[in-house]
Formats: C-alpha cells, structure tokens, sequence
C-alpha cells in the first residue's frame, strides 16, 4: 500500500498545534513514556489507533488470553479520545429517528438504543472495575430549548426515553431553569437521569493501563505506513519495524486515512469540534451563571455542549470549522468565544484560558459503524461515534473484541452498515459548506 498517509484536513489537524492549550494535558501529571514499534513484531491481534475503541478492544482481548499489540502514530489519549467534553451519554447516531426506523425497523431501533445505554453502564463498569479516577460526575445531562417551538420536540423525547429506558425525564419550564441553575437564555430544558460526566483523558490512559495491565503491549510514535497481506494475516510496516499479525483492528476514527487501509477511502468523514474552558470561577461568578453541575447540550444541529467542571472552570464546546490552519484556528477561537459571551454574558469578563479542537467523525448514514473490513479476511473496523465516542467507541471496541473471539454482545443491525463512501469521496469535506449553511438556517 502506499507509503504517504491521504488525509483528508490540512496537516494542522494531525499536529500538535491543534492540543497544545489542551485543559485536560493539565490535568494529568505524567503518563507512560511508551516505547517506539523498532524491529519484528508479532501478535495474534495488531490494533491501529490507541483511543477508545482501541484500547477497549485491547483490554477485553488481552482479558480473552489473546496476544495484543496496540500502535499510535502518536500516543494514547492524543486525538478525540483526550480532547472532547466528557460526556459518557446516549447517542452515537446523527440519523434521527425516523430516519432509523425507516432503514432497518422498530426492533433494530430498539437494540441500538439498548446498546447505547449498555455502552454506558460499560463505561461505568470500566471505571469500578480498574479502579480508574476519572472525576466522574452528574446525574444525566439536560437537552436545552434554544427556540420555544423546541420544547415539543424535548416532550415527546420525554416519553421515547421513558418507554425504552425506564427512566422519568423531567421537563423544566423556562420559568423554573433559573432555579435549577439552568441559566443561559433558554427556553425550557429535558433533564435526561441517564450517563455522566468525566475527564476524558484519565478515563483513556486509565484505559490504556487497565489494557497494559491485561498483557497489551502498546507502541506510540509509531505511525503505520503500510498494510501487507500475508499468509495467515497481515504485515504492518513502521519506519523502524514490521509488525506481522494474524487478525486486524482499525480503530483510527477521525484521524484516518483513506489509504490504510485503502478500503476506507470516502467512508468517513472527519469534522471538527472546538472547546474552551474558562479560569477557575469564585462561587460569586458562579451563582451569577450556570450553577448547575449537568452535562448540557441545547437543541441546535450545529450544537454547543457545556458543563461546570468539579474544579470551577467551565467547560464550553461547538461544532463548526472546516479548515485546519493556522488563521481557521484563530479565527474559531474568536468565534467560540462569541458565543460562550453571547449564551452566558454575566462572564464576558472571565478569562478562557485553553481553546483546542479534535476531528469527531460522521459516515454517510449518520449511524456508528463496528464489523468486517469488506475484502480482508480477518479485518475488523469501528469508528463514526457522531461526536459521542466516550461510551459508543468503548463499547465498540468491546464489540470488535467480540467478533474477533467469538463470545460477546451482538453488533446491532443499526452499526452493521451498510458502511458505503461519500459522494465524490476526494472533495466530501466540501459538503460540510453547504451542510452547515443549511444547519445555521435551520437553527434561527
């Protein structure tokens, strides 16, 4: 296969510059120094990609007796999987509903909202069970009104969770969110008794050790650049290494190529997602905002996702950027910071001190993907977690593991594809032009 890397951003997104004012790299006091992928390797299982899905599917493997070598081009927790919002929730799908019931029916809609809430509880479990510190907090999250027409929706939403989780989702009218600390201009509120929140860069290198501690063996700085078949498997090559391996696990996500394989090539789509967090707030400038310790998202499809952090920071994410430079950089920070002035002006003169960005990833039927790589016997994938990858890239990992072993939970229909390339896959970014013009219309 070919020796370059065919990455859809500009090479901005796959640097250092993108983290560098990353909040939660200061919130981890050292990490392993792992080793460099030098000389022949061999596995019986070779992961690409050290987030989530990667080191979850190497935990459950590792656990299963098998041999497992993870490699990253960079290091655990370096991409989406130690920048995003830390919200271990429902989601994993953009489709809506009856976009999901219209392709694969009632009872597949109904197994992948069920694999939605187990990908939570195996979050949970993962952190109980290896004792993973994670600043775990909040009762759920609140969907926000941002337009009065939205609290219908957020009613209906209501009942939908009620009858397939259990639970009793409480709607708050706009005359009571300034009481529950929901303040910020919005128009009522759905407070959703399901997930948490977390540090999402402990909760994967916890992971990572937790797999490590299993019997994984993991590489960083060390970026694949060739896939070989080869009898009985493949043949990973490194600048420095091989790696010769006799089943495959792709768990790249935003920040793949389309060359590595080249079977991926248009059938995902990177996009990026932006976030500031603010100094530490005095309790003053905190009962002047929001108070509330929820993980919050409002109704918007270009969305903004924010949350009061344990230690008295705010944290405050956007979708939104279509190029990776170093001008688009600078220009969505000013960008996000408008926002985060215009939701919550009582603040307009705290300091935002960390603004980073991370590439989430889409695929063309808005729905997560988790199964065989078409063509490559023995080739497994997961990845698309529609910026919900802490719990959905978890439990897909877990799947893969699964597939790979024989024993585990079912892939749902939903994540079973079918897993096809964008329309005109060289140029599928320049969509993203015209799909957020069309979100920002539709979200006035």
């Amino acid at each position: 296969m070919p020796e370059q890397l065919d990455r859809l951003y500009e090479a901005g997104a796959y640097g250092s510059g993108a983290d560098r004012d990353n909040y939660w790299r200061t919130t981890v006091a050292s990490q392993p120094n792992w080793a460099s992928l030098d000389g022949a390797q061999r596995a019986d299982v070779a992961i690409i990609g050290a987030g989530y899905t990667g080191v979850s599917a190497a935990l459950h493997l590792a656990a299963a007796g098998l041999d497992v070598v993870v490699v990253d081009a960079e290091s655990p927790a370096w991409g989406a999987s130690g920048r995003n919002g830390g919200f271990a929730c429902l989601g994993g799908a953009k489709a809506s509903d009856a976009q999901l019931h219209r392709q694969y029916g009632a009872e597949a809609v109904h197994d992948f909202r069920q694999a939605q809430r187990a990908a939570i509880d195996l979050v949970a479990d993962l952190l109980e069970a290896h004792s993973i510190d994670a600043d775990r907090h909040s009762d759920g999250e609140v969907i926000l009104a941002h337009r009065p027409r939205d609290i219908a929706d957020l009613s209906n939403e209501a009942k939908v969770l009620q009858v397939n989780y259990g639970v009793k989702p409480r709607l708050i009218p706009a005359s009571d969110l300034a009481a529950h600390g929901l303040v910020g201009g919005f128009h009522g509120a759905l407070h959703v008794p399901i997930g948490f929140a977390l540090n999402p860069r402990k909760y994967a290198l916890g992971l990572a050790a937790a797999a490590e501690a299993a019997g994984a063996r993991i590489f960083a700085q060390s970026a694949v650049i060739g896939i070989d078949p080869q009898a009985g498997g493949y043949r990973l090559r490194f600048n420095y290494g091989e790696l010769a391996c006799r089943r495959l696990v792709v768990a790249t996500n935003g920040y793949s190529s389309d060359n590595l394989p080249t079977w991926l090539k248009g059938r995902y789509l990177p996009v990026q997602s932006n976030i500031i967090v603010t100094r530490q707030m005095t309790d003053a400038e905190i009962a002047s905002g929001w108070s509330s310790d929820l993980m919050a998202y409002d109704t918007r499809n270009l969305l903004h996702y924010f949350r009061l952090l344990p230690e008295r920071r705010f944290l405050f994410g956007m979708r939104g950027g279509i190029r990776a430079d170093a001008t688009a950089h600078d220009q969505m920070r000013r960008r996000i910071r408008a926002d985060f002035e215009g939701m919550f002006p009582m603040w307009a003169g705290v300091e935002t001190l960390h603004f980073w960005s991370g590439l989430a990833c889409l695929s063309r039927n808005l729905t997560p993907y988790a199964g065989p790589i078409d063509g490559m016997e023995n080739a497994y994938v997961a990845m698309a977690y529609h910026g919900n990858g802490v719990s959905m890239a978890s439990y897909c990992g877990m799947l893969l593991a699964g597939l790979i072993t024989g024993r585990g939970p079912k892939v749902p229909r939903v994540m079973q594809g079918p897993f096809r390339p964008f329309p005109l896959p060289r140029w599928r970014r320049s969509l993203l032009h015209a799909a957020y013009g069309w979100y920002r219309l539709k979200d006035r």
